[in-house]
């Protein structure tokens, strides 16, 4: 078995096969009618060769069957074709031969309808049989005019004409119902169903020329054998040819999409042939060459004629059915949208009103008949209306719709019937029963303007204090600063002192309330023209946006802290003093808005640095400070990870004794082999929050040395400072608790130091953990005492133990009379409250004097002994005391 693997192998044996057969049957000395039937078996063998090859190798199944039964039908065909010169002797009309002939004919019939579209069912497929019949009996009606009606009269009997003629009848009706299947071009041309079309009409014209042979009474003929080889051939090469290949195969049943053009020229064919036969008839029998009525042609006539009736009456009610379900799918969809809320009306393209539904009186107030015959532009917006005319223009007839959509949206104003304008939204398409109307579905969407609105605000603006935001501060900051004389712009910032402590007394609720009128304040002190806006929490800014010299800016910033501090807020049945801190920030070319916002945060941040209630306007060394600040403080995290902390003790002795009787732990820092102030760093250290695990490292390690001291039997006790961020950290006491535990230290040798602010700021939280720690047995000290601001009342509410002399006092011992005066004071408050008295800061002899006289008890300074390391510490025990002493 051979396997043709190029398919070019395949379409040349075939066609070589069948051009074999032609040269054989036009070789002289063959009979005519055995030529022709060699030629015609040859070319169908080659055609049935090279479509089963096809078909093998075709990618859809569709096409495969179609291209077998094609083959099939061809080798059928080449057979009665092959059987007729031995069956034509016969004494009969219609032979064995001719019966495979049309057999053949008739899968050829089915493979070509099967290679151009799938198959119609229920009403299509009468359709297209009664088309098919309408096509078949018109050519049966020219060709009786011009043809076949001397041949019948001839014929001398309408028995043996109608055997004669039944074959090419059949062949014509087979040709005429699968045309209209293959000659819309489709899907991709479909050339094999086209070729076999071709082949279906040469086997008609053949066997038409054959049946007018037979009732001649020639010869065997020989014309109709020849008309169809040619056609086998083509037939043969068409599955071959570069479009057939390059064709993408549908899914197998998928129907062929759209109608197109073509699809309505040919539902006008057998109209067109209908009409061309009707006047074929009436020019011979204008001309007179009809003689006497014909009986085949009256009842092919009569039978064309009954058939256009029904399809008439079919469709006619067919239309009526349509226009029904038209009216109905009308009144569904005008029901349904005015259900929804919409209004349905129908206009022509100048916006004149035809038709309008009742829901217009609920939407907009007026009544259908007041709109009807008017124009839609009479209660449009006058400036949406040059867009809507443009828009409809568009949709006209003889305008091509975008990508065929015949559609359009609107958005418009509507007036009501109140007087009101209504945002709308509309869909405007062309009406199925004009072209020149429209339908148009109109929706009121004022709630969702409101809500978009409403969204939009809420985006840009405060929900306390009804401001514009951050986000509209920001935005409009950049608008300002884009436009030409941008740099003549400031930015002020403004931030309400204590106002946490709001907060934590009223609460929350009361404290968004304050803000309510802290805005109303500023939004009255600042110009028509600026921009106010609440940046966060209790920050307010405020852009200068036109004018803004250094003056102005200057002055308005002051305006806004008397504003805010010029009379008390009156809150929760309260009034509630506040101050403001203010920084002010000047545009310039090279600047950003972002840059500018941040210099003017600086300022202000710079002004709570000093003391709140002033202005302070943005220099290039505030920048810089606040970067070094956050330097400073990824420092620190890291020499917390790498300890790069020192501990060392200042000593405190008894003046009296000059035993030690304490040392005081003070934190030092070596970044990389440099000391590093703590006054540059331990700030720094309180505001970002690591002071916390800072202090309670060197809580720990103290307690730690001074355990293994006290151990050997030195009895000293330890001093430590505490800030206030400690106190009020989470598990503040119990850390000191822990750290005591784990050092084996008796809670009485340790005295933690606050500082008299400390007691004013958050008093009451901190006055609770200090009297816990009290009860641990822990003893308190006042560090600085006599320069806060901490009254009397304190030493009773909260069980000290010793008060520290500030060394601002120490040092004007001997040389100002006043503070001398207010030591003395300090020292014998201290006695008389029971009070161990330490004074810090002793750098001289005389202040060494005047402290024992005046019976200060204990002290520290340079003078006693410098802060050194534990080593130095170990130097002190009470085996070197005595030298210690001579040294005083």
């Amino acid at each position: 078995m051979i396997r043709w693997r190029d398919p070019r192998v395949s379409l040349t044996a075939a066609v070589g096969t069948g051009a074999a057969g032609l040269v054989a049957a036009l070789a002289g000395g063959v009979p005519a009618v055995v030529a022709g039937a060699v030629a015609g078996v040859a070319a169908a063998a080659a055609a049935a060769f090279s479509l089963l090859v096809a078909a093998s190798r075709a990618t859809g199944r569709r096409r495969a069957l179609a291209w077998r039964w094609l083959a099939a039908g061809s080798i059928t065909w080449a057979a009665g074709v092959g059987a007729r010169p031995f069956a034509d002797g016969t004494p009969f009309a219609v032979n064995f031969a001719d019966l495979v002939l049309l057999v053949g004919t008739a899968m050829l019939a089915v493979g070509t309808g099967l290679s151009a579209a799938r198959p119609a069912y229920g009403r299509a497929f009468l359709r297209g049989l009664v088309d098919a019949y309408v096509c078949a009996a018109s050519l049966f009606t020219i060709a009786w005019i011009l043809v076949l009606g001397p041949v019948y009269r001839e014929a001398g009997g309408a028995a043996d004409f109608a055997v004669n003629f039944s074959a090419p009848l059949l062949c014509l009706v087979l040709t005429c119902a699968v045309g209209p299947s293959v000659v819309p071009v489709r899907r991709s041309a479909w050339p094999v169903g086209l070729a076999a079309l071709a082949v279906l009409a040469a086997i008609t014209v053949g066997e038409t020329v054959t049946a007018l042979a037979r009732l001649a009474g020639d010869a065997p003929p020989t014309a109709g054998i020849w008309s169809a080889p040619v056609a086998f051939l083509l037939l043969a090469a068409v599955p071959w040819s570069g479009r057939t290949v390059r064709a993408v195969d549908a899914a197998d049943g998928q129907e062929p999409s759209g109608e197109g053009p073509g699809l309505s020229l040919l539902a006008a064919v057998p109209l067109v042939l209908v009409a061309a036969a009707t006047a074929v008839v009436l020019l011979r029998v204008l001309g007179g060459r009809v003689e006497g009525p014909v009986p085949v042609l009256a009842l092919v006539s009569a039978s064309i004629v009954g058939i256009l009736v029904v399809r008439l009456f079919t469709a006619f009610v067919e239309t009526t059915r349509m226009r029904r379900l038209m009216d109905l799918g009308e009144r569904q969809l005008q029901d349904l949208a005015e259900s929804t809320g919409d209004v349905v009306l129908i206009c022509d393209y100048d916006g004149l009103v035809h038709r309008i539904g009742e829901g217009v009186e609920i939407t907009y107030g007026y009544r259908p008949e007041e709109l009807v015959g008017g124009s839609i532009f009479d209660y449009i917006h006058p400036e949406d209306v040059p867009g809507i005319q443009q828009a409809l223009r568009a949709l006209g007839p003889d305008e091509e719709p975008a990508e065929g959509s015949g559609a359009c949206m609107i958005a418009c104003r509507i007036r009501a019937a109140d007087g009101t304008w209504r945002p709308t939204e509309s869909v405007a398409t062309r009406h199925v029963r004009g072209e020149d109307l429209l339908l148009v579905t109109t929706r009121d969407v004022s709630d969702e303007e409101a809500l978009r609105n409403q969204v939009t605000h809420l985006t840009f603006h405060d929900g306390i204090t009804g401001l514009p935001n951050r986000a509209y501060f920001e935005e409009r900051t950049r608008e300002v600063l884009a436009r030409p004389g941008g740099s003549r712009t400031a930015v002020i910032f403004l931030d309400l002192d204590g106002f946490t402590s709001v907060n934590d007394s009223v609460g929350h609720a009361s404290g968004d309330y304050l803000l309510g009128q802290a805005a109303r304040r500023l939004r009255a002190a600042v110009r028509v023209d600026d921009t106010l806006a609440r940046w966060g929490g209790d920050e307010f800014a405020v852009l200068l946006e036109t004018g803004a010299d250094a003056q102005t800016a200057v002055d308005l910033a002051e305006l806004l802290i008397h504003t805010v501090s010029s009379e008390p807020f009156r809150v929760a049945d309260r009034d509630i003093a506040l101050t403001a801190s203010v920084g002010v920030a000047f545009a310039d070319d090279e600047v950003s808005s972002a840059d500018l916002i941040r210099n003017a945060d600086v300022a202000m941040a710079r002004a709570k640095e000093l003391g709140g209630r002033r202005v302070e306007v943005f220099a290039a060394h505030m920048h810089a400070d606040v970067v070094r600040r956050l330097e400073l403080a990824a420092d620190l995290q890291r020499a917390l990870l790498e300890n790069q902390f020192a501990i060392e003790y200042q000593p405190v002795v008894d003046l009296a004794t000059s035993r030690v009787t304490a040392v005081e732990a003070l934190v030092r820092w070596w970044k990389e082999g440099a000391f590093v102030p703590p006054e540059q760093f331990l700030g720094p250290a309180e505001d970002t929050g690591l002071i916390v695990p800072l202090s309670e490292w060197i809580l720990r390690e103290a307690c730690q040395e001074v355990a293994a001291w006290r151990a050997s039997g030195w009895d000293i006790g330890l001093s430590l400072n505490l800030s206030a961020r400690q106190i009020t950290a989470p598990r503040f006491v119990e850390t000191v608790e822990s750290a005591l535990a784990e050092s084996g230290l008796p809670p009485s040798a340790l005295t933690l130091e606050v500082i008299e602010e400390m007691l004013v700021e958050d008093a009451e939280e901190i006055v609770t953990r200090l009297s816990e720690l009290r009860e641990l047995g822990v003893r308190l000290a006042i560090d600085d005492f006599g320069t806060g601001y901490a009254s009397l009342a304190f030493l009773r509410q909260l069980p000290v133990d010793m008060i520290k002399i500030d060394p601002s006092f120490v040092s004007g011992l001997g040389r100002d009379e006043t503070l001398s005066l207010l030591t003395r004071t300090i020292v014998r408050l201290g006695h008389d409250l029971g009070l161990i008295v330490v004074a810090e800061g002793i750098e001289r002899p005389e202040q060494l004097e005047l402290l024992r006289e005046m019976g200060c008890t204990r002290g520290q300074g340079y003078l006693v002994a410098r802060p050194m390391a534990p080593r130095g510490v170990d130097s002190l025990m009470p085996a070197t005391a005595s030298s210690l002493r001579e040294s005083v």
